[in-house]
């Protein structure tokens, strides 16, 4: 399970740091993908294997399944890091969730985000803000 935040640097490579703690789970490989809130999604390739089927069975003749699927699939891709637990964040990624240079890297349980530090502080102050009436809204499974 991904848990906390951490705070890193982009390098001038486009190369953010995994936390340390996240990178032997992440050693078999992972995808990178748009998140919905102008982030990045990371996650594990077993995660991503069993989020892609669920995803794929949905009805294709539904315009927001195919658009769904065109926002996440076409922003997809595979994740290496390197010997020092480094992994380039693609352009296309770093572009739409508007990353410059500061990053919050958060584990989200079953995968992680990836939000410039800006945003994640300004997201982090409405998820204190409404986490009660969030809450209340949930549905018991």
């Amino acid at each position: 399970m991904f848990l906390g935040e951490h705070e890193y640097r982009l390098d001038q490579k486009g190369r953010v740091t995994i936390p340390a703690r996240f990178r032997e789970a992440l050693k078999e490989g992972f995808v990178l993908c748009r998140g919905l809130e102008r982030c990045i999604n990371v996650y594990h390739l077993s995660e991503w294997n069993r989020l892609s089927e669920r995803q794929l069975d949905l009805p294709a003749n539904r315009e927001k399944t195919r658009r769904i699927n065109r926002f996440t699939f076409s922003s997809a891709f595979p994740g290496e890091m390197d010997n020092l637990g480094r992994v380039v964040l693609p352009g296309a990624l770093r572009e739409y969730a508007q990353i410059k240079d500061e990053v919050t890297i958060a584990g989200i349980g079953r995968h992680i985000e990836i939000w410039d530090k800006g945003f994640w502080l300004a997201e982090k102050k409405r998820m204190e803000e409404q986490a009660w009436h969030i809450a209340e809204g949930l549905e018991e499974r």
